[in-house]
């Protein structure tokens, strides 16, 4: 039986790694944000952060091959055209469509609009089979819409525009984490990992976005005195640093999510989840312009309780053992493989949350 030191050990340990992850996650939307309201490239910006994603997970593989001996996967081309390609594809449009979407609405309308994405990731999961089939379901899908409904309405900053491209994006993302899903328990492919996940999406999301970067912002930013017709040195180190500040924390929300799984468990991921909407709009609020209605903030509390609903059917049906709906973690589903390789101490800790850590789940 542990003592109280380690518990205490332990509940630091996680009151840490939620901060780490409320750092990352709060701060790269409030970032990207900011950085639209002078940077009208959310396109070109989330291929420059494709890029720093590829760099940091290259280094970090480099890293773990080095401290374990062991070699990491590399997929054959067959495998990574024909099984990647589609959730590659699919990431890189939830990614695009979600950063082109702060050009036009408040930080408070994108995240309670991206918070429906469980709806649709659910929905998809049905499709695909991934989910076992529950009455419950149609209570949180009513729930998140219903609430969504009284989020837009009348909303004193809503832009139609850019509701519908992060509508889409949480279209897309139900897409992006079932085919994720899928792909990542494919245990022949040995993608388990999420380091060796990004590293491998990367590449296909780059190509992927690439074309819709050419079409719609090419020709502008090719003129644009921010980067290619500089004439300062200045202004064009600025533009990049400011870029790869995104970049870096895009690696480290996927990693700090990752972290929080691994060490502790993903109920913890699923509830943190919530406390993290609530306290980005209400960061939201008192920091920057967003302005909600009483209408708007019940349709905030309506939605919240679906997913808490959500989260609470997953803890039912692990404690009682019944198929639960099995929801992806938006940058580490259905982890098996440590990112870094564990001490022993670090493995008997862990162990004792074997239990909690059957499924992954992410808001």
């Amino acid at each position: 039986m542990a003592c109280p030191i380690q518990f205490l050990c332990r509940g630091l340990r996680t009151v840490g790694l939620v901060l780490l992850y409320y750092v990352f996650s709060i701060g790269i939307t409030f970032y990207n944000k900011w950085l639209m309201k002078g940077f009208h490239y959310p396109l070109f910006m989330t291929l420059v952060h494709l890029t720093i994603i590829f760099c940091l997970s290259a280094l970090t593989r480099w890293a773990m091959q080095w401290r374990t001996g062991k070699p990491r996967v590399i997929l054959s081309w067959k495998d990574y055209l024909l099984k990647v390609a589609p959730t590659a594809l699919a990431t890189a449009l939830d990614i695009g469509l979600s950063n082109w979407s702060f050009l036009f609405i408040t930080i408070s309308l994108y995240t309670m609009t991206k918070s429906s994405a469980v709806v649709f990731i659910l929905f998809f999961s049905l499709v695909f089979k991934l989910e076992e089939p529950n009455p419950f379901l149609i209570l949180v899908v009513l729930l998140i819409s219903s609430g969504m409904f009284m989020v837009t309405f009348q909303s004193q900053q809503f832009n139609l525009e850019g509701f519908i491209m992060a509508l889409m994006a949480s279209f897309i993302g139900g897409i992006r984490w079932t085919l994720t899903q899928v792909l990542m328990q494919k245990a022949e492919l040995g993608l388990q990992n999420p380091i060796d996940a990004m590293y491998h999406l990367q590449p296909l999301m780059f190509l992927g976005l690439f074309p819709l970067f050419l079409y719609n912002e090419g020709l502008s930013l090719s003129t644009s005195e921010k980067l290619f017709r500089v004439t300062k040195l200045s202004p064009l180190l600025y533009s990049l640093f400011t870029l790869s500040v995104g970049g870096s924390l895009a690696f480290g929300l996927g990693f700090s999510e990752f972290l929080l799984v691994s060490r502790t468990s993903s109920l913890t991921l699923s509830i943190s989840g919530i406390f993290k909407e609530v306290c980005t709009l209400l960061l939201a609020a008192a920091v920057t312009e967003d302005k909600l209605s009483a209408l708007n903030w019940l349709g905030c509390v309506v939605c919240l309780c679906g997913i808490s609903l959500h989260v609470g059917l997953k803890i039912y049906y692990s404690k009682n053992k019944i198929p639960s709906l099995r929801q992806l973690n938006s940058k580490s589903p259905e982890l098996e493989v440590p990112l870094l390789q564990q001490t022993r101490d670090e493995a008997e800790d862990s162990a004792a949350n074997e239990d909690e850590e059957q499924e992954i789940t992410v808001h």
